[in-house]
């Protein structure tokens, strides 16, 4: 008959031994990673790594501004007599807009012909009086100094007949000024002064001109970005269109694309201190007007592409303290962790820029058991796992003693026997 102490002894030596047999049982009796004992390989899905040319593509905020943007000022000062233009309606390049009072310049360029006249007038008057002294000093009848004054009254008079045409020109011009045309075709703007206001000249704006077609799409791309992208081009890991010229795609504010495509042609080379971006713009056929000048849209950059690149699927994809890695299926069917250099993101995949090589078998589906197990896990691939199901003896010869297993009964990997061949899961990148 067992006494108190041993009883209690008994108890504390399983209290002991209860945790390492949970230990034992969770690990499979091995000491590295591997499935519990008893238990089959883990089934994974794997894609096999394999380079190709990727398109790359650049999104960024833009705004649309107009081709040429003119501001329609006055060139001389009057009062404004009359608006000849409807607001927002498109005009013509020379076409009247205002009309300024051209009384006052009437009469200025009326004044300045008549000037003209009189200093036309003197300059005969002088050549006349010249030719007449030339035979009296011939004949020695005058003095030198007669002569030199008629000669230099002639020269006078031309110079003041010269000075009054130029004064006529630019009453003439003044006129011409009191109708204010259009500088470009385009859309015109409302007007800022109404009929009736006086006009000092340039520094009153009248109205603006904006050319809606092509179209400027201005956007701003960010220095962190422009830096990689150059250092991936010396790399070779990354080739863009010669120029730069960039296919541009505008995409609206309701998210659709509009239907014409554009070129980059302008990047500065200066940063934005307040931004941190460097302007660039791309010009975009609009003939609809569809776009309008000032409003915001994003800029959908391609052309540019990455010869060679490795993509794999993005849940593939793990990260911890020590960065981003991968599982992958060496040649003997073993689990291991491979550290990955990730770059962009390329759809629903990541770009590797190192870390894995061609033919190698990375893990997408079943990389949370392998993360239990740890690297070393033998593992199945799921086309091969399924290689012996899909095997199915001929119905006219059965093993003696075979009986036909009732509908719902699964096989020793716990799934149902697949009634027709599958295609195979691995997936090519």
């Amino acid at each position: 008959m067992p006494t108190f102490t041993s009883i209690l002894e008994s108890q504390s030596a399983l209290r002991l031994a209860l945790p390492l047999a949970l230990a034992l049982l969770a690990s499979g009796c091995k000491p590295g990673g591997g499935p519990p004992h008893g238990f089959p390989p883990p089934v994974v899905t794997v894609t096999v790594v394999e380079p190709k040319d990727v398109p790359v593509s650049y999104e960024y905020v833009a705004q649309t501004a107009g081709f040429r943007e003119v501001e329609v000022r006055a060139r001389v000062t009057g009062v404004l007599l009359k608006r000849n233009y409807t607001e927002g309606a498109p005009v013509r390049q020379g076409e009247s807009l205002f009309t300024i009072d051209p009384a006052p310049f009437q009469a200025a360029l009326a004044r300045a012909e008549a000037d003209l006249s009189v200093a036309e007038a003197r300059r005969d008057q002088a050549k006349r009086e010249a030719a007449r002294l030339k035979p009296v000093i011939e004949a020695k009848a005058a003095s030198q100094k007669e002569m030199d004054d008629a000669v230099s009254a002639e020269q006078v008079a031309d110079a003041e007949v010269k000075s009054a045409r130029a004064r006529m020109s630019e009453a003439k011009l003044n006129m011409d000024y009191t109708r204010v045309a259009a500088p470009i075709s385009g859309i015109s703007s409302r007007a800022v002064v109404s009929e009736g206001a006086l006009i000092s000249g340039p520094n009153v704006l009248l109205t603006t001109v904006t050319q809606t077609d092509p179209m400027y799409v201005i956007f701003g791309i960010p220095d962190r970005e422009f830096l990689a992208m150059r250092r991936d081009i010396e790399a070779g890991r990354l080739t863009i269109p010669e120029g730069g010229r960039f296919k541009a795609m505008v995409k609206l504010a309701d998210g659709s694309l509009y239907g014409k495509a554009g070129q980059v042609n302008f990047a500065d080379v200066r940063v934005n201190s307040q931004t941190g971006t460097s302007e660039a713009r791309a010009v975009v056929a609009n003939p609809g007007n569809m776009l309008r000048a000032g409003e915001f849209s994003r800029v959908v950059l391609s052309g540019a592409v990455r010869p060679g690149a490795i993509v794999i699927p993005q849940r593939a994809v793990m990260e911890s303290p020590k960065g981003k890695y991968a599982f992958i299926v060496n040649a003997e069917s073993k689990a291991e962790i491979r550290p990955l250099e990730v770059g962009d993101w390329t759809g629903d995949g990541w770009i590797i820029n190192g870390g894995l090589k061609p033919g190698d078998r990375v893990v997408v589906e079943g990389v949370m058991k392998l993360s239990l197990m740890g690297p070393g896990a033998p593992v199945k691939i799921a086309d091969e796992a399924a290689a012996p199901a899909d095997k199915k003896a001929p119905a006219d010869k059965k093993a003696p003693g075979d009986k036909k297993a009732p509908e719902g009964t699964k096989s020793p990997e716990g799934a149902n026997a697949p009634a027709e061949k599958k295609a195979p899961a691995t997936k090519k990148i």
